[in-house]
C-alpha cells in the first residue's frame, strides 16, 4: 500500500527547455540514505527537459520524469512514481547538491556527473531468498489483458510431475512492483513462491504494468479496478493450461493487492480461494488517514505531530472528494498540507500529484465491504499487529465482519509483525531495508499451510 508519497511543472517550447535545461544535461549519480540502507540512483536528464530515473537496486529502470534549471538550481520530478529532486548546481558544473523529497520527507542527496559518485554499497543479507537448485520448474510466461491490450510478464512455478496443479495468482501491493515484489532487497514473492511450490501448489507471480517485462501503459491514469482486469487476465491465462487444474485457481494478494483479491473473487465464483496479506477493510480515506498517523508516531514523532498530520491529509482528502479540478484544488491541497507540518512548499507541490491521480482519487471511496460480501470462497486475513500502513486492528474487524457469504473465515493478527510481514521493532517503513528477514516463519507457515489445505480440494 502506498505511503504519501508529486508534481510536474508545465513544459515549455522546446528552445526554451534547451536552454535552461542545458548546464544540467547528461547522466547524474548519486547515493540515497533510505531506511539505513544507501539506494543507488541515476539521473538521465535530456537538452528537451525530459528525464529519467533508474534505481537498480529496486529493478526500477527509466522512470520517467522531467527536468529544470534556474537560478543556479535543478529540479527533476518523477510522473509516474510521484518523487522530486532539487539541488544545487556547482561552480563547475561537476556537481548537484541537494534533497529527495517523497512522502512529505526530504533526505539529502548529493549527485556527480560519474559513476564513481555512487558510493560502493554492500548488497543487503537477505538469508531467505531462495538460491537454485530448486526441486520444481520454473517458465517465463507473457500473455494480453484483453480489457487494457497490454503485455503482463511473469514467472509459473510448477511442482515435479504432469499435474493439473492447483495455483495461487500474486497479487502486489500498490507502486510498480516487479514480480517478486522486491523491496529493499526483500523478495517476498519468490520467498512465497517457492515455499508453496515446494507444497504442490504452482505459483504464478507477474510484474505489474511498467515493472520488468509488462508494459506500462498510462500508469498515471490506472486505477485499482484497472490493476483488477490484469488479474482476471492472469486466471484465464492459468485456466488455459492443461497442467493447471482450472477449478483450483487461488488468489493471495499482499496490500492493494488485498483489496485486488476480493473484487475478482465476487466477480468470478470459480475461484478457489483466497489470501488477502494485510489486505484492507475500511474506505481507503480511512486507511490513509490511519496510516499516515501511525507511520508518522512510529518514526519518533510526537502524539500532536501525528495528529496533526492525520488532520491534514483528512482534509486535503476532503478537498479532493469535493473538487473534482485539479486547478482548482491544487492551491487549497497545499495549504492544508502545509498547516499540517509538509516541511515546504515545494514537497507540498510534489505530493498534489499524488493525491489528485486517477488511482488516489478512486482509492478514497473505494470500499472493500463491497466486494467482501460477496465472496463465497475460503478466506485467510492476516495482518501484522505493528503494521504502521494498514493497520490491523482497524482493518482485520472490518474484513472479518463483512465476509457474510463465506463459511470458511480464517482472520489473524500476527504478533510483532510489520506492513512486509517482517519481525520489526516500530513497524515504521525506514525499518523495512534494516531487517534482515524477509518473511516472519510464523507467517509464511500460516499462509503456506493454509494455503496448501484449501488447495488440495475446492
Amino acid at each position: 500500500m502506498r505511503h504519501l508519497l508529486f508534481a510536474a511543472a508545465a513544459v515549455a517550447a522546446p528552445a526554451i527547455a534547451m536552454a535552461q535545461t542545458a548546464p544540467i544535461v547528461g547522466d547524474w549519480y548519486g547515493t540515497l540514505n533510505a531506511g539505513g540502507n544507501g539506494l543507488p540512483l541515476v539521473f538521465h536528464i535530456k537538452a528537451d527537459g525530459s528525464a529519467a530515473v533508474d534505481s537498480p537496486a529496486q529493478n526500477a529502470m527509466g522512470l520517467v520524469a522531467t527536468a529544470s534549471f534556474a537560478d543556479g538550481r535543478a529540479r527533476v520530478t518523477l510522473t509516474a512514481i510521484p518523487a522530486s529532486f532539487e539541488g544545487v548546481l556547482s561552480a563547475d558544473g561537476k556537481t548537484l547538491d541537494g534533497k529527495w523529497s517523497q512522502g512529505g520527507a526530504q533526505l539529502p542527496l548529493a549527485l556527480g556527473r560519474t559513476p564513481s559518485a555512487v558510493q560502493a554499497v554492500a548488497a543487503p543479507i537477505r538469508p531467505q531468498t531462495p538460491k537454485p537448485p530448486f526441486p520444481y520448474r520454473a517458465e517465463e510466461v507473457s500473455y494480453l489483458n484483453p480489457v487494457s491490450g497490454m503485455k503482463l510478464a511473469g514467472t509459473l512455478t510448477l511442482p515435479q510431475g504432469e499435474g493439473p496443479f492447483p495455483v495461487a495468482l500474486l497479487i502486489t501491493g500498490s507502486g510498480v512492483q516487479d514480480r517478486d515484489e522486491t523491496i529493499y532487497g526483500h523478495k517476498s514473492f519468490l520467498v512465497l513462491a517457492d515455499a508453496l511450490t515446494r507444497r504442490g501448489v504452482a505459483v504464478l507471480r507477474v510484474d505489474d504494468r511498467g515493472a520488468g517485462g509488462s508494459q506500462a501503459g498510462d500508469l498515471m491514469a490506472a486505477t485499482t479496478a484497472d490493476y483488477a482486469t490484469d488479474v482476471e487476465a492472469g486466471v484465464a491465462f492459468l485456466r488455459g493450461r492443461k497442467d493447471i487444474d482450472p477449478g483450483r485457481v487461488g488468489l493471495i494478494g499482499h496490500s492493494e493487492g488485498g483489496l485486488i483479491a476480493p473484487m475478482v473473487a465476487a466477480r468470478d465464483t470459480k475461484i478457489a480461494f483466497i489470501v488477502l496479506m494485510a489486505g484492507t477493510g475500511v474506505p481507503g480515506g480511512d486507511v490513509l488517514k490511519t496510516q499516515i498517523h501511525d507511520i508518522t508516531l512510529a518514526s519518533g514523532a510526537p502524539a500532536e505531530k501525528a495528529q496533526q498530520q492525520a488532520k491534514a491529509i483528512a482534509a486535503a482528502n476532503a478537498i479532493i472528494l469535493e473538487e473534482p479540478d485539479t486547478a482548482k484544488a491544487r492551491p487549497r491541497i497545499i495549504t492544508a498540507l502545509l498547516d499540517g507540518g509538509v516541511p515546504s512548499r515545494a514537497a507540498a507541490e510534489a505530493q498534489v500529484t499524488l493525491l489528485t491521480s486517477p488511482w488516489y482519487r478512486a482509492f478514497l471511496t473505494l470500499d472493500p465491504a463491497a466486494s467482501l460480501s460477496q465472496v463465497r470462497v475460503p478466506v485467510l486475513a492476516v495482518n501484522g499487529e505493528k503494521d504502521t500502513q494498514v493497520s490491523a486492528k482497524q482493518n482485520l474487524p472490518a474484513i472479518k465482519a463483512a465476509l457474510t457469504q463465506s463459511r470458511d473465515v480464517t482472520v489473524v493478527a500476527l504478533p510483532g509483525l510489520n506492513h512486509l510481514f517482517q519481525t520489526a521493532t516500530t513497524g515504521a517503513p525506514s525499518e523495512y531495508g534494516q531487517i534482515e528477514e524477509t518473511l516472519a516463519p510464523t507467517a509464511l507457515d500460516l499462509i503456506v499451510n493454509w494455503t496448501a489445505g484449501r488447495a488440495k480440494t475446492r
